[in-house]
């Protein structure tokens, strides 16, 4: 992937029953601990009419560029983060696109 931003685009359901846990963690934890590994949250999705074809959960952060998103998800803190997240989630997936200025999914 050529030099430039960077986005993880990130999709899950939560997991039943754990809707105020899981908004509490994203909100102390989740949110703060991306940033600090460097990935800026620019979009986040809740949707209310989610099915087996459309996850409830869509959130989306860029990095610098493909060599910093490369080192924060192969990071041990990144891996921590995902773990305490699948706590609260499931049919968690995501991707690596670089920024086009467009709605990506």
């Amino acid at each position: 992937m050529p030099n430039g931003n960077v986005k993880i685009l990130m999709n899950w359901d939560i997991k039943p029953g754990l809707d105020q846990e899981y908004f509490e963690f994203v909100m102390r934890e989740w949110v703060p601990n991306t940033t600090k590994l460097g990935l800026t949250p620019i979009e986040a999705w809740y949707n209310v009419y989610a099915s087996a074809d459309i996850p409830r959960i869509m959130a989306g952060a860029i990095a610098e560029d493909a060599d910093s998103m490369r080192e924060i998800i192969t990071s041990a803190d990144w891996a921590d983060l995902q773990a305490k997240l699948m706590e609260y989630v499931e049919n968690y997936s995501h991707k690596i696109v670089r920024v086009t200025g467009d709605y990506q999914l």
